[in-house]
């Protein structure tokens, strides 16, 4: 079963963007985390947290009515989540609970402001060393050009 971890902001964007990123097939299984758009700190001198937290529920009320009809064509599973936290924790304890699955980013894109990051960031490659300590090494472009220039006079014959 092909499963995918399909995360929503907007579901309006992310209906108009869905064929693109992934392309209907049959026997699919979709786990879909809605991304709540961020409330202020300030909010909480105006808002009670138990009202926060019924909005956060509506809102996530409508974005599954809007993608449900969607996601359920062709027989496909759909299991909703609704994302509190970081994102790339969530995303690694949704690859545990639920296996291997292809993450699939369908948040409608903010200007001036940056994305939380799906997936942890690859670790860069250790810096290479050279084979004897204290030697340089001679990059490979340049030895290859010095054994040219040796073996090009031979040629020349």
């Amino acid at each position: 079963m092909d499963k995918i971890i399909l995360y929503v902001d907007d579901a309006a964007y992310a209906v108009e963007h869905l064929d693109q990123l992934a392309p209907a097939a049959p026997g699919r299984h979709w786990i879909v985390v809605a991304c709540a758009p961020r409330m202020t700190h300030r909010i909480s001198k105006w808002v009670s947290h138990s009202a926060r937290e019924n909005w956060r529920a509506k809102w996530f009320a409508r974005v599954q009515e809007a993608l449900a009809p969607l996601l359920a064509r062709e027989g496909a599973q759909a299991t909703a989540v609704l994302a509190k936290g970081p994102l790339v924790e969530l995303t690694q304890r949704l690859h545990l609970e639920h296996g291997a699955a292809r993450v699939v980013d369908a948040r409608r894109p903010r200007i001036g402001s940056t994305m939380e990051p799906l997936v942890p960031a690859a670790a860069e490659p250790a810096p290479r060393r050279p084979l004897v300590p204290g030697a340089r090494a001679l990059p490979g472009g340049l030895a290859g050009l010095a054994a040219f220039l040796l073996l090009a006079p031979g040629l020349a014959d």
